[in-house]
This record gives C-alpha cells, sequence and structure tokens, in this order.
C-alpha cells in the first residue's frame, strides 16, 4: 500500500505538471502562462522606454540615433538607407513583434500552425489556394531586382531578426504567451507577403460569379438595367470634362461568344460598402497660408495594434514622416519638406476568373487555344499543431490557380466559383517599395510622377502637393488593357481572346493636375467620367461621400488645418438628402401606432447628421437596409444560386425615378406590394427592432449606442480591445465610421517653408496591452482631433518632445 501510495504521489504531480504546461483548446498553459518570472506578469507596464539604451547590432554601418517621443513615436537619424532601414525594422519590431508575425503568418496560410481549430485550416487553405504565397515570391524575385529596394528589404530583415535575438521567453510579447507560441526569424518573404495581404484586403471584393449567376438568372437586358456599366449619380475622382493628353492603345475588341454562366451553392449578399477612403489636396488658392493643405484617411477594418505605425525616417538625402505597415520598409501615407501624398483604394477590375475545361478528373490537361495543355502543381503543405501536415495540391494554368474543385465550408469562399483559374494581378512580378522610396524623398510634381511608375498593386489613389503649390491625383497600378466589361463575368477559360491584352500605359493612367476648381478628391468613386478611353471596372463605391467633400470643397476659402480636420469628421448623409423627401410621404401615419410616430416625429426633424446622439440617424439606416432587403431578396435569393443585390445607387434611383417598378411586388406573396407597402413596412420593422433591443423611445436609441463602435483585438483577444466609443459617422458619410471599420489613420498636412504636420490612429505605438502606449491615441481619435506630428531636423530639435532615447552602433 505505502509503495502504491509513493507511485500516486509521482504520478499526479507528473501528470499535473504536464497538464498546466501544455496548452489545451483555445486555453494558454496555465503554469507557464502564471509563472511570475516568465509569463503574462512580465508583460506588464514599465519604464524601460523610459530612459537611455545603447544596443549593438552587428550588421550596422555607422552610427545610429532613435529619439521617441512623447507618444513613443520614434525619429530614427542615421548616416545611410542601409542604416536606416536596419533602425526601422528594430523599432517596428520592438513595438508590434507579434503583430508582424500574426499578419504575415494568416497572409502566408499558416495560422493552423499555431490555432487549432477548423476555420484555422479551411483559412490556410484559403490563402494558400488564393495564390498568396506565390504572388508574394513573385512580388519579392522583384523586389529584389532593384539593388535600392534590395538593401530596404535586406536592411529592414536584418533589424527584425537583430531584435528577435534580444528576446527570451519573459519578454515575449503577452500574445505569444497566450497561444503558446515564440517568435521566428523573419524573412524578407514576410515583407511581400504583408504587402500581399493588403493587395487581398482591397482586391478580393469579387462579383463576378454573382453577376455570372445573375446574367443566367435574368438575362443580358436586365443585367444591364440593373447593373448598370456607369452609375445614376456621379462626382468623379478626375473632374468631368478633363482632356485626355494621349493617343489611347487600341482597346481589344471584344469576342462575339461573350456569354458566361456558372452556379454553385452558397448565399446570397448584399452590396456592402466596406473597404473606403478619402483623400484630397487644396491649392493655396484656397488656403489661409497661400500654400496647399493635404488629407488622407484610410477606412480599413480596425484593430489593436494599429494597422499602422508611425514613424520619421531621416538619413542623407531623406527626412519623411508618416505611417509605415508594420513588416515592410518605408512610409506609406505621409510628408518631407516638400511634398505630401496619401492613397483611397480605386477598386479597379485587376482580378478575373476563367472558367477551366479539364479534360479528365486527374486536372493533369486543360482546354486552352484548341488544345490540350499541362497544368502545373504547387504542393501546398500546412502544418497543423499537434496533428500530421495537411497536403493540398493546387492546380495552376496559364491564368493562375484553380482556387477550388470542391467548395468548402467557408464563408470567405463565397464568390469564389468552382473550377475556375484565378486571374490577379498581385500574382504579378513587382515592385511596390520603389514608389515609396521614391515619394519619401520626392521634391515635386515630376518626382511624383516617376514614383507612381513603380507601382502594380493595389491600385490607389495617389493624391499629392507640393511646396511649389501644385496637386494633383492619380488613380494608379498596373491595369490590364481590357475589352469593356471582361471582367464583369466569368469569363471563358479556354479562348486566348478572352486574356489580358497588355497593359494601359503608366502615362496614360487618368491623372489631373491644377484643376481650375482648385482641389482635388477621391473617395473610392469612379476614376472618371465616360469619356476615359480605357475599361478600369464597371462598379465603384456610391457617390455620396465624393460630393460631400466636393461639394464642402468647393465653397471653401481661406481653409486652415482645422477647417479641413472638421471636415473629416463630417457626419452629413448625402443618403438622406436625397431619400428623405421621397420616402417620407410614403408613411401612412394613420397605421402607426405610438412608438413609430415617435420615430417619425423624430425623422422628420433630423439634420440628416449620424451625429453620435441622434435618434432619427438610427432609424434612417435600419429603415433604408430593410427597404433594399424588401425591394431585392425575393427575387435574388435562389437557394444554391449565389447573387447580390443591386447596388445602392441603382436602388435609390428607382424609388426616385420608377415609381411602379415590378421589383416592388415581393413574388412570394399572393397580393401585389407597392413601392409605397414596402416603405411602410420596413420603417415599422425599423421601429420594431429598436424598440425590441432598446425598449420604448429613450437615449439608447441614438446612433452611437445602435452602432457600437469599437477597436477589437487583431485576434480578437478578449479584453485587448478597446471600449464601446460613442461616436458618431457612418459608411455614407466623410466620416465614415460602422461598427470595427473606419479612418484608420487621419492626416492632415500643411505645406509651406517649414511643414506641418496633424495626425492620428485610434490605437497607440506599442502592440503590448500592459503598455500606457498600448491604446492612449483611442480616445483623442474619437473624438476627431489630431496630434501635431513632430517633424525633426536634428535628435536634439526641442519641438520634438523626447522621453527617451536608443543609440544602435555596430
Amino acid at each position: 500500500m505505502n509503495k502504491l501510495k509513493a507511485l500516486f504521489c509521482i504520478i499526479i504531480p507528473i501528470g499535473l505538471a504536464f497538464l498546466f504546461n501544455t496548452k489545451i483548446g483555445s486555453a494558454p498553459p496555465v503554469l507557464k502562462f502564471l509563472n511570475p518570472f516568465i509569463g503574462f506578469w512580465q508583460n506588464a507596464e514599465n519604464n524601460h522606454f523610459m530612459f537611455n539604451h545603447k544596443v549593438k547590432i552587428k550588421g550596422a554601418i555607422d552610427n545610429i540615433e532613435i529619439v521617441f517621443d512623447d507618444r513613443m513615436i520614434p525619429h530614427i537619424f542615421a548616416q545611410n538607407d542601409h542604416d536606416l532601414y536596419l533602425a526601422q525594422g528594430y523599432v517596428t519590431a520592438m513595438h508590434r513583434l507579434w503583430q508582424m508575425d500574426f499578419q504575415t503568418r494568416f497572409a502566408a496560410g499558416r495560422i493552423s500552425e499555431v490555432v487549432v481549430s477548423e476555420p484555422a485550416r479551411e483559412s490556410d487553405r484559403y490563402q494558400r489556394r488564393m495564390g498568396m504565397v506565390y504572388g508574394a515570391e513573385k512580388s519579392l524575385k522583384g523586389m529584389m531586382i532593384d539593388p535600392k529596394s534590395k538593401e530596404m528589404i535586406l536592411a529592414y530583415t536584418e533589424g527584425i531578426n537583430a531584435y528577435i535575438k534580444t528576446l527570451s521567453h519573459s519578454n515575449y510579447p503577452i500574445e505569444y504567451k497566450i497561444l503558446d507560441f515564440k517568435p521566428e526569424n523573419w524573412t524578407p518573404l514576410k515583407c511581400a507577403l504583408l504587402l500581399k495581404q493588403m493587395s487581398a484586403v482591397l482586391a478580393m471584393g469579387s462579383d463576378e460569379f454573382y453577376m455570372t449567376n445573375i446574367l443566367k438568372k435574368f438575362g443580358p437586358e436586365i443585367t444591364k438595367d440593373l447593373f448598370p456599366d456607369y452609375p445614376y449619380r456621379e462626382d468623379p475622382i478626375i473632374p468631368v470634362g478633363t482632356k485626355w493628353n494621349f493617343s489611347p492603345l487600341p482597346v481589344p475588341k471584344t469576342p462575339e461568344s461573350f456569354t458566361a454562366s456558372q452556379t454553385g451553392a452558397v448565399r446570397t449578399k448584399e452590396k456592402v460598402e466596406g473597404i473606403g477612403s478619402n483623400n484630397w489636396a487644396l491649392s493655396g488658392s484656397k488656403t489661409a497660408s497661400g500654400f496647399p493643405i493635404l488629407a488622407n484617411d484610410p477606412h480599413l477594418e480596425l484593430s489593436l495594434p494599429s494597422i499602422w505605425y508611425q514613424i520619421q525616417l531621416h538619413a542623407p538625402g531623406v527626412n519623411t514622416y508618416g505611417v509605415s505597415l508594420p513588416g515592410a520598409p518605408g512610409i506609406i501615407i505621409g510628408f518631407n519638406q516638400k511634398i505630401a501624398w496619401g492613397v483611397t483604394n480605386v477598386a479597379a477590375d485587376v482580378l478575373d476568373f476563367y472558367q477551366v475545361k479539364f479534360k479528365d478528373s486527374s486536372h493533369n490537361e486543360y482546354w486552352y487555344n484548341n488544345k490540350w495543355n499541362k497544368t502545373t502543381k504547387r504542393i501546398e503543405v500546412i502544418k497543423i499543431r499537434g496533428s500530421k501536415d495537411l497536403i493540398d495540391t493546387v492546380y495552376y494554368t496559364h491564368q493562375g490557380p484553380v482556387v477550388y474543385l470542391q467548395k468548402p465550408n467557408f464563408a470567405k469562399a463565397g464568390n469564389v466559383p468552382v473550377g475556375d483559374a484565378l486571374r490577379w494581378i498581385a500574382h504579378d512580378e513587382s515592385n511596390e517599395l520603389m514608389t515609396f522610396y521614391y515619394l519619401n524623398r520626392g521634391k515635386n510634381y515630376d518626382d511624383y510622377r516617376k514614383a507612381l511608375t513603380h507601382y502594380t498593386a493595389p491600385a490607389q489613389n495617389f493624391v499629392f502637393a507640393s511646396v511649389d503649390n501644385d496637386i494633383a491625383i492619380t488613380p494608379n497600378g498596373k491595369f490590364p488593357l481590357k475589352w469593356k466589361n471582361q471582367g464583369k463575368f466569368i469569363l471563358d477559360g479556354t479562348d486566348p481572346a478572352y486574356d489580358w491584352q497588355g497593359w494601359i500605359p503608366a502615362a496614360q493612367n487618368p491623372t489631373v493636375k491644377n484643376p481650375p476648381r482648385g482641389f482635388v478628391s477621391s473617395a473610392n468613386q469612379s476614376s472618371t467620367d465616360q469619356t476615359y478611353p480605357y475599361y478600369l471596372n464597371w462598379e465603384f463605391t456610391s457617390y455620396e461621400r465624393g460630393k460631400r467633400i466636393n461639394d464642402r470643397l468647393g465653397a471653401m476659402n481661406k481653409a486652415t488645418m482645422d477647417s479641413i480636420r472638421l471636415m473629416q469628421t463630417d457626419n452629413y448623409s448625402i443618403l438622406a438628402q436625397n431619400l428623405l423627401p421621397a420616402v417620407i410621404p410614403m408613411l401612412n401615419a394613420d397605421h402607426l401606432n405610438a412608438t413609430q410616430k415617435e420615430a417619425l416625429s423624430y425623422l422628420s426633424k433630423w439634420n440628416k447628421r449620424y451625429d453620435a446622439q441622434e435618434i432619427g440617424a438610427s432609424v434612417f439606416e435600419i429603415w433604408t437596409k430593410r427597404l433594399a432587403f424588401d425591394i431585392w431578396d425575393d427575387e435574388f435569393m435562389v437557394k444554391g444560386v449565389p447573387m447580390r443585390y443591386p447596388s445602392r445607387d441603382r436602388t435609390v434611383e428607382m424609388i426616385l425615378k420608377e415609381p411602379t417598378a415590378k421589383w416592388y411586388d415581393n413574388i412570394n406573396t399572393s397580393q401585389k406590394e407597392t413601392l409605397s407597402d414596402l416603405v411602410n413596412e420596413a420603417f415599422k420593422y425599423s421601429c420594431d427592432s429598436l424598440e425590441r433591443r432598446f425598449g420604448p423611445i429613450n437615449k439608447d436609441w441614438r446612433w452611437s449606442n445602435v452602432k457600437q463602435t469599437n477597436v477589437p483585438h487583431l485576434a480578437k483577444i478578449p479584453g485587448f480591445g478597446s471600449k464601446v466609443l460613442q461616436i458618431g459617422g457612418a459608411k455614407s458619410t466623410i466620416n465614415a465610421i460602422s461598427e470595427t471599420n473606419g479612418p484608420s489613420w487621419r492626416m492632415v498636412i500643411e505645406l509651406g517653408k517649414n511643414p506641418k504636420g496633424h495626425g492620428v490612429y485610434p490605437g497607440g505605438q506599442s502592440g503590448n496591452p500592459g503598455s500606457k502606449f498600448y491604446d492612449n491615441m483611442i480616445d483623442t481619435w474619437a473624438s476627431g482631433q489630431l496630434y501635431d506630428l513632430f517633424y525633426m531636423q536634428t535628435p536634439d530639435d526641442e519641438s520634438g518632445k523626447i522621453i527617451s532615447r536608443l543609440k544602435i552602433s555596430k
């Protein structure tokens, strides 16, 4: 018996030790996590940034000095380009290592190595099958050809790895401890993967699968009517009437056989306004200073840590400030002594699906150009934590990867047709780093135009201003030369006439410099009017944000930073301005209950602004969404045939101009519904849904409480996100904020003899939730305020409010 007791005394502690040091499901290993010497306690806020540091990095060429201001933003002073980017890699990793690691693992399809779940496996398969690593390898090849970008990416990688070498388990970022894995060495491929992921975020909203099903169900006449090639209302980025001072290339002829249709088995979707952005530049003729003012606020999914990282880079030939992407060298949006620049998404059609005809189930050959051609195979090995590897074979045609041969139960795969090859610009060799290398060092308009020639994807509206009083905007990227609507529907993968037929010359990308109206702007609307000789896409974001921006800039004189800052948080809705006069008279007040009548009273007095406290905004938002559902869902929800709704622009046009359109009748009921019937049903629905959620009309119906804006943690770890922010804004307003999507960086630059920068993002510099610099900028961002950006000239510049220094030597 004593031996048995002794055995239990040995086995039980060993078993418990194993249990508590092993990750089970989503829970971290308990003893490791709670260990006071290496666990999460080590990530609590400390003051190790608050004094001078000195480190040696073997690869450094000369001494480097980095000073940190009172928001922990680094200002790097180096003696050469190599050391500049080495230091950028080092300090970015110091603040954001886990974020960089996690984002590139996600892009590469490697989440299953650290997170065990079926969604993680499907996400990894999706990323591999979309060709993310394949595209990153191609881009890296392009980056390594140019000696400047090669130096950038190698030095940046060297700096990251130098920081990783300083880490022990005790000072790993806390997410490593929760997920129980450790950092791995950075590679140049990870930099390329990060840029590919940005292309995916901004360009993967492909609709040709849905559109092909719509064409098959309704025919070409109805499809053209409900999904027109140019919107009912538009205020394009390049002003109407701009002359094209070039001789266009011949556009490829549309194949006579242009028809396409496929079916599949995923859900219907409403066209939701997601990725967006604003930027504009005012000429000195419209500002108080006489010099241009440039503004930019890219709208992306908000997260902690922030998608952006603020930094100043100073070396011989360059002194630039702005935001970078953690994991890539250089500054993406920013300014220097002479120029400022910013970006918004173009939404160009640079991603197409091609229906492939395979010879047999082996998928070794496909029919193209009247003969059988060999596919190539890419074997994707997906490592699964605690399990055997998942081996996935992806077949490639000359157009790209055949993404799925069988549809998975995975939401992101909803817009991907089965058996189709993906032609995507992000799979091509490219070198976007050189665009930002030259912009960071740019001095004038010619330098801006030179920088843009290096840019491939994701296509961006590059806004520009210079101290020379030039302003410009260019929807820019590498655009395929297409026939009209090539890619609106799934394309025939057997016929060479359906392939991309060359490229629009970079010099012929639409652009405008110093227009007579005194400003340039973009808000993701159509790039041009219909006189532009090339096809970029058939649909862009609805025009309301762009219209409101142009109205305000057109009326503006003697503008200051503060007037531009206030404009960035403008909550006025052009959509409400257009719709309310038409739909409110259709409401039958005699058939409304007390709550609904009170809601109508709020709505009738509403100022059409999505301000935080507005109850009218809440009612209008739910009302219009339900009205679109009532109009379209009965026709466009067909089981097994995924489709999408017509655009908001087309819906508004029909409400205003086609009061007897057949689409108002619900085909699933015996009676014949009218527009008035749907307007009343949708209004009652909006009131009832708010009442069920919040009770009779009270302050809880206010827009900010309905919208519930917050900034979640990147990996959705509970407790690491922000509080709910009581702020206004909506996707159809300049201040385009929804629940977790919005202005990821607000910036206003006043050019002049000494440029003045102002900016903020909803987060902080540090990726450590235990740091006071983790989310210290959120309240400022929520209030619509901006910080002054300390554009320092030397490490001892007194304007910088320096709290810490880091010196790097070789």
